[in-house]
């Protein structure tokens, strides 16, 4: 109880402190707002009461808590953090390195004096102080943090890839579960349907009905509760998604707050494909980060090019040795003791051009660099075609499902309009010569209950596809998360 408070808390809290978007007007021409209405179904039906340790949940709740509770947000969150303090470590890679310490050097034994003379001398030395070290490379100074800054950007984006990827990893969880809820309850009537008939088949005369009439309603009745565990358990697997996903307890089966039928509508259908490509084109946040990737890289080229062109400017140390250490501080020096101490200070700047390999190596990673704005460039390409596609598939499913979920409609008023008659016929009889046969066999409502059976599938599917499909529409045209958890998606009673 505790965890599911919080939930609701932390849905409050996201809900309340929400940042809202803006869109270009494009976008706002080629979506609606936000229909979220459940019509009346063409059959009546009861909310089961199936698990004990239901957590009801609606989806605005689920959508908010995407940004809150998702994995996947928090990493690409911290995926900028890391590319922000790469671009401020590029920014700042000339700047010069600070050394403060000490050095203390002695030696004892035989070295070799200016004139190539062997002489056996002791001496000591130590210093403290500071220095002041840098390499000042022009081509990374300047193009190294334009690249940084690229890849920052492209993390940026990223960040909303990953949202709106997880809104949809959501809400199509969320679909799964009615789906797979809204199916148990057909199960759960045709099963009913299948009961009802087992107790009349055996009730009725001898005369009328053979006794495999009741054998046969029987097995009927077995298979629709087979039908019916099957589909708690797929609501059960697909609760057990979207609980992963949302980071809830692990125990919990989600008990959507809407009923079954519930309808979203994000995306106007009657828009065309090549309008609704061109949004998608315009505002898909992978298109975003891959350009700023193929722009990292060429700035990664130019730096490339200008490298053996410009000298390299060195500032270090020469007051002890190694060089590149202390600059200036306290030396004293002495043959057997230190004495004498007093200020020194050694700077060396240096200006170098650098040819690695005589200039081969570098010619090679200019040619690494040119293949590497290249294939990002082929990449870019890559993700426009990919978009295009995900947009006309999605548009199609969405029209598809639409279709379908018209005629399976009017096939579930049908399908339960059948199973009544033919109840109502089993209890008529008629002449037939000198028989009396029953108006409706038997065999013929066990036909007219798995119609029904298969007829709630059908509904059950085409609503589960229509919104799964609007999100992916949704997405497939890079609309930000946000728009979609905004004040325009109200519960349903």
């Amino acid at each position: 109880m505790p965890r599911i408070i919080m939930v609701a808390v932390i849905g409050l809290a996201a809900l309340l402190f929400q940042t809202p978007r803006t869109f270009a007007q494009q976008i706002r021409d080629t979506t609606r707002p936000i229909e979220y209405s459940a019509p009346p179904p063409p059959v009546a039906w009861k909310r089961p009461a199936v698990f004990e340790n239901a957590l009801p949940i609606n989806l605005p709740t689920a959508l908010r808590l995407v940004n809150a509770r998702t994995m996947d947000i928090a990493i690409a969150s911290k995926r900028i953090q890391q590319a922000h303090a790469q671009f401020e470590q590029a920014k700042y890679s000339w700047v010069p390195t600070l050394t403060i310490g000490a050095d203390y050097l002695r030696h004892d034994g035989r070295s070799q004096d200016i004139q190539g003379g062997v002489i056996e001398p002791s001496r000591s030395a130590f210093m403290a102080g500071l220095g002041l070290n840098a390499v000042f490379t022009p081509s990374d100074a300047i193009f190294a943090p334009l690249a940084a800054k690229q890849v920052m950007r492209a993390r940026v984006a990223d960040l909303d890839v990953a949202e709106n990827n997880m809104l949809l990893a959501v809400a199509e969880a969320y679909f799964n579960v009615q789906q797979a809820r809204g199916e148990y309850v057909g199960a759960e009537v045709a099963a009913a349907h299948g009961e009802e008939l087992v107790n009349r088949a055996e009730k009725l005369a001898e005369g009328l009905v053979p006794p495999v009439e009741a054998v046969r309603a029987r097995t009927e009745l077995a298979r629709r509760k087979q039908t019916a565990r099957l589909a708690q358990e797929r609501w059960q697997l697909a609760s057990a998604e979207l609980i992963r996903l949302l980071r809830l307890e692990p125990t919990a089966v989600i008990d959507p707050a809407e009923p079954p039928h519930l309808r979203v509508s994000l995306v106007d259908l009657n828009e065309t494909i090549d309008n609704l490509i061109t949004v998608g084109l315009r505002n898909r946040p992978e298109l975003a980060s891959q350009q700023a990737l193929v722009e990292a890289t060429l700035q990664r080229l130019r730096q490339e090019k200008i490298r053996p062109l410009i000298p390299s400017l060195v500032l270090r140390g020469a007051g002890t040795s190694p060089p590149a250490s202390l600059t200036g501080g306290v030396f004293g020096a002495g043959n057997d003791a230190l004495s004498k101490y007093g200020p020194r200070a050694d700077v060396g700047l240096q200006a170098v051009w650098t040819f690695e390999g005589f200039g081969l190596v570098n010619r090679g990673k200019i040619r690494e660099r040119r293949a590497d704005n290249e294939v990002a460039m082929l990449e870019l390409f890559r993700l426009q075609d990919r978009i295009a596609a995900e947009v006309a598939q999605a548009h199609a499913q969405a029209k598809s499902a639409a279709l379908r979920l018209a005629d399976s409609e009017s096939g579930l008023k049908d399908a339960a309009d059948s199973v009544d008659k033919s109840f109502k016929g089993l209890s008529q009889t008629r002449r037939a010569g000198d028989l009396i046969v029953l108006l409706v066999r038997p065999q013929e409502v066990v036909a007219s209950i798995q119609a029904l059976n298969q007829a709630y599938a059908d509904f059950y599917g085409a609503i589960g596809d229509l919104n799964r499909a609007q999100f992916r529409l949704y997405r497939a045209l890079g609309h930000p998360a946000g728009f979609v958890t905004g004040n325009a998606l109200e519960c349903v009673p």
